[in-house]
């Protein structure tokens, strides 16, 4: 392993589990917020985004987080192992607003330099809604990665991220 990708919902885990992984390992972390957001939350144009990650991606070894799927094209190819944080919606929701209140008005670790923690509708409804509108495809596509050989893991508890972790 010395790319691991790490997907799912917002409030699945993703930035904690890349940390454990990357204390484990020595990976370099690459949290895609840090780099996708500029200050107040400014949002890169699309082949500025485009060109950014498959920079990012193009790096010999790495553990990078985020979801961003219409990037998956760039980062899927380079990964040899794929983690989906498979994690409810209530579980999602729930992390995104305790976080939301426990760093409200801050940058969190693992945001983007100036942008302070606040709350967004549009982000919550995205959460609300991630497990109806992408989860499908995202399986689907992880499908065509595990056939394609790369190593896929598919953590839907608390006792499943445990056991990947105690593995590596």
């Amino acid at each position: 392993m010395s790319r691991i990708l790490i997907i799912g919902c917002s409030g699945s885990g993703k930035s904690t589990l890349t940390r454990t992984m990357a204390a484990r390992t020595g990976l370099p972390v690459i949290h895609l917020d840090e780099h996708y957001f500029g200050p107040d939350w400014h949002e890169p144009s699309t082949s500025t985004w485009r060109s950014r990650v498959a920079k990012l991606a193009a790096r010999e070894e790495w553990i990078m987080d985020g979801n961003f799927s219409g990037t998956f094209d760039l980062r899927m190819p380079r990964a040899d192992t794929i983690i989906f944080l498979d994690r409810p919606t209530w579980l999602c929701l729930w992390r995104v607003i305790k976080r939301t209140l426990r760093y409200y008005g801050q940058v969190r670790p693992g945001s983007a330099a100036g942008c302070t923690e606040r709350f967004d509708g549009q982000f919550l409804h995205y959460v609300l809604m991630y497990n109806t509108t992408r989860r499908a495809k995202i399986l689907r596509t992880l499908g065509e990665q595990k056939n394609a050989g790369k190593q896929v893991f598919i953590l839907q508890s608390a006792a499943d991220l445990r056991k990947l972790v105690a593995s590596r």
